[in-house]
């Protein structure tokens, strides 16, 4: 175990004395295009991240978990026995969560040791959340001799955060961290829970995602995320339909909601979630072809759709945005495709589809624009397509 990875190995050994019985991850993703479609029964295009959470597990002869982070250096202590939402609170909540849910489905346990690591950025719309309970899932899975269906373990995973976390996210970051194959966006069928492997690989047409943290404050848990899924929701019941998905299975136009909803505010979220529906299909397509700019345009009208209907976006992502698309051509750089915010909303990151070469300069452009705004400047890394949730020793 050592041999294999040696710095959280023996970080284990430090924090508990003994040697792991193994090393699992999940990673996180990127939603190229899809959001708050998921909740609603709708479409969605993910992929999934390098950046990775790890977990080093062994089992333990009690009912007892520990659970340790080498992000902040905490330890948290709970019995599988009793478990139950409220019981463990803050960033333990996830892993105490995950375990929890599986044991609800019928599975038992052992007690646990976890020493947990991560390299996705926490707060960033990235789901460094989902790429923690999935790690965790398939590690206690694992140990415990339970094999499941991976649209299981993602259905489990998000019990977890929707019932014990309290935060009420659809399937999608799930599914993306334990179903994502490498070079692949996965095109998920939120109702029928289907998926098709996209290929997606840009590097041979000499392009790139760009992914930028606006290092904005990205809220989530404090209502307006559970806002929106209440506000799609009242939607449904005035159209009559069990979820916004059946009005793109029933052809209905944006046009044609004008005359059946009188609320402003649900007309809105409403057409954001069937237009938002259209463009994951088109986006689908544009990779199928190597149409990449008309994914470009797909990619901003989203975010104008986020900024005008669904109302998610903030000063500092609607700023990055700009930047990015009126960013001056020159030799060394060219202005991005397309651009757009990623996430559930209100904070977090921005892609844009770029010419690999211009990664410098548009970066160098998105932190001048954010200094002069007096804005955080953002970080950036280009994104590549990778593996989902597996073990690693």
């Amino acid at each position: 175990m050592s041999a294999a990875r040696p710095a959280l190995a023996e970080s284990f050994h430090s924090a508990f004395g003994r040697e792991c019985a193994g090393i699992w991850a999940a990673p996180g993703r990127v939603n190229l295009i899809g959001e708050h479609t998921d909740y609603n029964g709708g479409f969605v295009l993910p992929f999934a991240l390098p950046q990775v959470s790890e977990v080093a597990v062994a089992v333990r002869e009690d009912r007892m978990v520990q659970v340790r982070s080498l992000l902040n250096g905490e330890t948290a202590h709970f019995s599988l026995d009793g478990l139950a939402p409220g019981v463990v609170e803050g960033w333990a909540a996830y892993p105490a969560g995950m375990l929890w849910s599986l044991e609800q489905a019928g599975h038992r346990l052992p007690g646990l040791d976890l020493l947990i690591d991560s390299s996705v950025p926490i707060g960033a719309g990235l789901s460094s959340s989902a790429a923690l309970e999935c790690s965790v899932a398939l590690a206690a899975t694992d140990l415990a001799g339970v094999e499941l269906p991976v649209a299981e373990l993602a259905r489990l995973a998000q019990h977890a955060e929707n019932d014990f976390v309290g935060m009420p996210c659809g399937i999608m970051d799930q599914m993306a961290s334990v179903a994502a194959q490498a070079e692949h966006a996965l095109l998920l069928d939120t109702r029928s829970m289907g998926t098709e492997q996209v290929p997606f690989t840009l590097a041979q047409d000499d392009l790139a995602l760009l992914v930028l943290d606006s290092l904005a404050e990205h809220r989530l848990v404090d209502g307006e995320y559970a806002a929106r899924r209440a506000q799609c929701e009242s939607g449904a019941r005035l159209l009559g339909v069990q979820s916004l998905r059946e009005l793109n299975d029933d052809g209905v136009a944006p046009a044609d909601l004008q005359a059946r909803l009188s609320d402003e505010v649900i007309l809105r979220r409403v057409r954001h979630v069937l237009t938002e529906n259209a463009r994951v299909l088109a986006a689908r397509e544009a990779l199928r072809t190597g149409a990449y700019a008309q994914l470009g345009e797909i990619l901003t009208a989203s975010h104008l759709s986020q900024r005008d209907d669904f109302e998610i976006t903030v000063a500092e992502t609607d700023t990055m945005v700009e930047a990015l698309l009126a960013a001056p051509s020159s030799e060394s750089v060219q202005p991005a495709l397309g651009a757009r915010q990623v996430g559930g909303g209100f904070g977090g990151c921005v892609i844009a589809l770029i010419h690999a070469d211009s990664y410098d300069g548009l970066l160098a452009a998105v932190q001048e624009n954010a200094r002069a705004r007096g804005f955080t400047e953002p970080t950036g890394f280009l994104a590549h397509p990778s593996a989902g949730a597996r073990r690693l020793a």
